[in-house]
């Protein structure tokens, strides 16, 4: 076995147990020695790329998942939450069910995990508050990695901000609860919304089962109330859909922000954990294309970039929020954030 491979799997499933999935984390530990000599034991042991940067672990969890999901495999489902397993009866119904299901399995590793993290939408709602309490105008939203566009849809949520504290409609069939410290963004920001749009290399339609279940296979299956919101979210964008391109990110961002800025709005360009699946090239490109538009911003027509990235630091906890805010280009660490959003500690 490749120690590289294995280490991948590790690293993952330590990720996992901290951010409150026990479960994922047995898996993550058990599928490297489950997977006999298997299809998918071949293509995993020789992974061409960073196995990890590649969330490689994480496609075989989301490829399971699934098949419990739409109760192909009921034996396995008999092993996973709420159900309780020891380790050794879990480890064999998960050989067997590799062996069954060999090709499905192999399939699910051609594409990075897509969970389009409803949760998420916590920390950008604290970054349009920055915004337009620094400024003063209404946004213009364009996100980098949308998937279905559910974080499009950040500013029509309802949030349960913890200590007391909420923003938008209480009666919303979707709400947030994401518990804030810190220096809180300023709640009664004029915030408004005036365009919103996206691009993903592969746009979800919330609407479609098999991309709903797409999504629905990458959530920790140990955690039911982020399997219900993503549910609530998927339905919401399904009844208002939003526009996502499918697109290269770069070639996407450069095309938008070479159009001519509408005064009075400020374009926000925003992404959340897709960093690390874009190439160098893709990366030193948008962040070129922004600093371009951005020497070109004037009062009437700033331009934001805000970014929630897992930087690996702090113990693992949670990740970054970055915002770069022209003219000027000043950079600001906002604070750190769950990377689904239960908490969101505000520098």
């Amino acid at each position: 076995m490749s120690d590289v491979i294995i280490e991948s799997f590790e690293r993952q499933a330590e990720g996992s147990a901290r951010i409150g999935a026990p479960f994922v984390a047995q898996l993550c530990r058990l599928i490297p020695h489950s997977m006999g000599e298997t299809r998918l034991a071949e293509r995993v042991m020789n992974w061409p790329g960073d196995a990890r940067a590649d969330a490689l672990a994480l496609r075989v969890c989301g490829g399971l998942h699934a098949l419990v999901l739409t109760g192909a495999a009921p034996e396995l489902a008999r092993f996973y939450p709420p159900h309780l397993a020891d380790e050794a009866s879990l480890q064999a119904v998960l050989a067997d069910a590799i062996v069954e299901f060999d090709d499905f399995l192999v399939a699910s590793l051609d594409t990075p995990p897509q969970t389009n993290e409803p949760g998420r939408s916590s920390m950008l709602l604290g970054a349009a508050l920055t915004l337009a309490n620094l400024s003063g105008l209404p946004l213009s939203l364009f996100e980098i990695g949308a998937s279905a566009g559910l974080n499009l849809w950040f500013f029509r949520y309802a949030y349960d901000l913890g200590h007391g504290l909420s923003w938008g409609k209480t009666d919303k069939s979707l709400t947030i609860r994401s518990e804030w410290s810190g220096a809180i963004p300023l709640l009664t920001a004029p915030l408004k919304v005036d365009a919103q749009k996206g691009c993903d290399s592969n746009p979800l339609n919330p609407a479609d089962p098999g991309d709903r279940l797409r999504l629905l296979s990458y959530i920790w299956p140990e955690q039911p109330e982020r399997l219900d919101r993503m549910r609530r979210a998927l339905d919401h964008a399904a009844a208002e859909p939003v526009q996502v391109d499918k697109a290269d990110a770069a070639t996407w961002i450069e095309k938008c922000l070479a159009e001519e800025p509408r005064p009075g709005l400020v374009r926000m360009v925003y992404h959340t954990i897709v960093w690390q699946y874009l190439t160098d090239d893709t990366k030193a490109r948008i962040a070129n294309a922004l600093a371009q538009a951005g020497a070109a911003a004037r009062p009437e027509t700033p331009l934001a970039w805000f970014r929630f990235e897992d930087d690996h630091t702090a113990g693992g906890e949670g990740g970054v929020m970055e915002l770069t805010y022209w003219p000027g280009g000043e950079t600001r660490v906002l604070g750190r954030a769950d990377f689904h959003g239960r908490w969101v500690r505000w520098s």
